[in-house]
């Protein structure tokens, strides 16, 4: 009996807006597509606890996944949310020490507006439909 995955991996709300993170993986080479597909994995079984280097706390419960593409440093911001469910929205390649600020206030913003429209039994229901 195959283990079924505590968390569930949301790629921001892509019946509203176009989904930043989908953008990129879509964009991106077949072997970083994997590999990307291996940390999501990852994260999903893990959840809050995927240790560094994959995975950091960054401010106000905003999370960032880290890995590498070739040379580029790359970040996924996310958040959890009711419980099961991880929600990826912004992608960037990072060059400098600390993730900017105006990363982290866009998460908390998305964040918001995500939480104000969606009650965790509609979240529910409409991951089910998908799944």
């Amino acid at each position: 009996m195959a283990n079924q995955k505590k968390w569930h991996i949301l790629f921001c709300d892509e019946i509203e807006q176009a989904c930043p993170i989908t953008k990129f993986i879509n964009d991106c080479q077949p072997v970083h597509q994997v590999k990307i597909l291996r940390i999501l994995s990852l994260l999903e079984e893990q959840g809050p606890i995927l240790p560094r280097p994959y995975a950091d706390i960054l401010h106000d419960g905003i999370h960032e996944l880290r890995f590498n593409l070739s040379e580029n440093r790359v970040r996924v911001l996310y958040f959890f949310c009711y419980q099961k469910f991880i929600v990826l929205y912004f992608v960037f390649f990072k060059d400098t020490r600390r993730v900017p600020d105006k990363y982290i206030e866009k998460m908390i913003q998305y964040r918001s507006d995500f939480l104000g429209k969606l009650s965790k039994d509609q979240l529910e229901r409409r991951h089910r439909a998908i799944f």
